[in-house]
């Protein structure tokens, strides 16, 4: 069901045609960066060098950072690192085809019964990323044309597979369940698609409202849990898990897709649902079946990290303990944080070069915490992204906060301090 992306250029429109043509000239181009660069907007990618971790070293300084989305600092950790080694032992590294060639191994087989297990669901079905994993679902359940509602902060991989789909993509004011109601009313819907944790807010998407509205629109509900998976809920079975535990009844009817490079330190995507829908993606998703499949390995790894991350229940806990502190810390000190109550903790900033020139602050005196800025998030809600990790200790977030304290820009400060009281 998937369409291609168009070219500007591509119709017989002229100015689309100019602007093809404008995005060949390189001049243009370099023009087009320049815009970027003096609005604040340039992105350049940064150099790790060794493993990832809290005190990675990143373009050749050692710093600590808190932008990571290592959450429960496994990606280095020695029992994966064996796993891996084992796994390439075994079944190799490549996976030589796609899943429905000769690509689909034990390992990968067994990772999904793992993962099913984990998030109670009757199947999980490996994606590569997933941003593949959102498309392959949106584009094999919904049919061009369909409506597809979307909350506004959801993952851009959520509203690329919408359209790329075909669909009627239509994205509700974020977790307003009754202005999702209001547009829906009297018409059709396909998909409700939300986040579970949203990456930039750190904010739980409202499940069992959500659920009830796609119950009595016949729709289905999407929950892309990537942020949650591994870090709330019991046993870090995420979002559902926590609703589960309020008293919300999970009739298994929410289609739930995961990733496995966040919490679990590893890499790829899952999807977890009936075996109706599995079996549909297997059939249908594009993008499972035209790709090669994880490399073995990894899958291997990944069912070790798992283990790890449902039997080391101390790791939660002293996530929990460190946001805590970092919370109580922020507000004595009047700092403008949104409320979220995961490792992704943003500070607010408004405007984008506020939020560079705090990230530079902090990262001249050896603290790494990204800035974002539009268009990852709105215009007017650029922010420091402050993630924790179980890997951070107490003096980690002390040193964080004395740092905070201190920030340049008195004006934007004082403008913090205000608009907190």
């Amino acid at each position: 069901m998937a369409t291609a992306l168009l070219r500007p250029g591509s119709t017989g429109d002229p100015g689309q045609r100019a602007a093809g043509r404008r995005r060949r000239d390189d001049a243009a181009l370099r023009a087009d960066l320049e815009r970027l660069r003096d609005a604040h907007l340039h992105r350049a990618r940064r150099l790790l060098d060794g493993p990832q971790g809290v005190r990675p070293v990143i373009d050749g300084c050692r710093v600590l950072s808190f932008c990571s989305n290592d959450y429960l600092g496994l990606a280095a950790h020695p029992v994966l690192a064996d796993a891996l080694r084992e796994g390439a032992r075994r079944f190799g590294v490549g996976s030589g085809a796609a899943h429905l060639i000769t690509g689909h191994s034990q390992a990968h087989r067994r990772l999904e019964e793992d993962l099913a297990a984990f998030v109670r669901r009757p199947r999980a079905l490996l994606f590569s990323t997933g941003y593949m994993a959102n498309l392959g679902v949106i584009s094999a359940l919904c049919e061009r044309g369909e409506a597809v509602y979307a909350d506004r902060l959801n993952h851009a991989s959520l509203n690329d597979g919408a359209l790329l789909a075909g669909v009627r993509l239509r994205r509700f004011p974020h977790a307003d369940t009754a202005a999702l109601e209001r547009m829906r009313a009297g018409g059709d819907a396909a998909l409700l698609a939300t986040d579970g944790v949203f990456s930039m807010d750190g904010d739980l998407a409202p499940v069992p409202a959500l659920a009830r509205i796609a119950e009595a629109a016949d729709a289905r509900l999407l929950v892309d849990d990537a942020h949650g998976l591994g870090v709330v809920g019991s046993g870090g079975r995420g979002t559902l898990d926590v609703y589960r535990k309020l008293g919300w009844d999970d009739d298994g009817s929410v289609i739930l897709v995961g990733t496995l490079g966040k919490a679990f330190g590893t890499f790829g995507a899952f999807v977890a649902a009936s075996d109706a829908v599995i079996e549909t993606l297997i059939q249908r998703a594009r993008s499972y079946i035209y790709t090669t499949a994880l490399p073995p390995a990894l899958a291997h790894a990944t069912s070790a990290a798992l283990a790890l991350a449902q039997r080391e229940d101390w790791r939660r806990e002293h996530l929990q303990a460190l946001i805590a502190r970092f919370r109580t810390g922020a507000a004595d000190l009047g700092l403008p944080l949104m409320a979220s109550a995961t490792p992704i903790q943003p500070l607010l900033t408004g405007d984008a070069e506020t939020a560079l020139a705090w990230s530079r602050s902090l990262e001249a005196q050896g603290v790494l915490v990204t800035a974002i800025r539009p268009p990852t998030v709105p215009k007017g809600a650029a922010r420091l992204r402050i993630t924790l990790s179980a890997a951070h200790a107490e003096q980690d977030v002390d040193r964080l906060l004395a740092l905070l304290e201190r920030l340049p820009c008195a004006e934007e400060r004082q403008n913090c301090e205000d608009s907190s009281a």
